[in-house]
């Protein structure tokens, strides 16, 4: 379910009132959390938290890296946490910590769905988006790119 929409105001509006109060309390746990140097927009038909193209350019598809994201889906909500899901260590320890929370572990693709707040441990969210600085998360996105060939002289 992608939104047109151009403001995280606007895509709130458009929100069944659950869904919009839980996608509320999880966007303020993110941005009590997120570190400075990360801007939060409507991109890719959602509420990104990504580094601005000033900051760092250089990205294959010539759009913002998108640290984080809130979305709602047809059948969930979902957060988007490419930090983690950068690194198969911090993945790993992202699921140990999730499950002793004793709450529902459902994960795709880089993202967790929750269908109510009661399945997201908000403090764990809180901390995995406080954990990577602008720097860590470019250092992150650099080592997992593939060696560039170097052009010949």
């Amino acid at each position: 379910m992608q939104s047109d929409v151009k403001t995280v105001e606007q895509y709130l509006a458009e929100l069944p009132e659950d869904r919009k109060a839980a996608l509320e309390k999880v966007r303020r746990i993110v941005l009590e959390n997120l570190p400075t140097g990360y801007e939060e927009v409507m991109n890719w038909g959602m509420i990104t938290y990504q580094v601005p193209l000033e900051t760092f350019p250089d990205t294959y598809n010539k759009k913002p890296l998108m640290y984080a994201a809130l979305a709602s889906q047809k059948n969930y909500t979902t957060l988007y946490l490419m930090g983690i899901y950068s690194k198969v260590e911090a993945a790993a320890e992202f699921e140990t910590a999730y499950k002793a929370t004793g709450k529902r572990y459902d994960v795709g693709k880089s993202c967790v769905r929750f269908q109510s707040l009661d399945d997201l441990p908000l403090a764990l969210i809180g901390e995995t988006i406080a954990a990577l600085e602008v720097d860590n998360f470019l250092n992150q996105v650099e080592a997992a790119r593939p060696a560039r060939k170097k052009k010949a002289a």
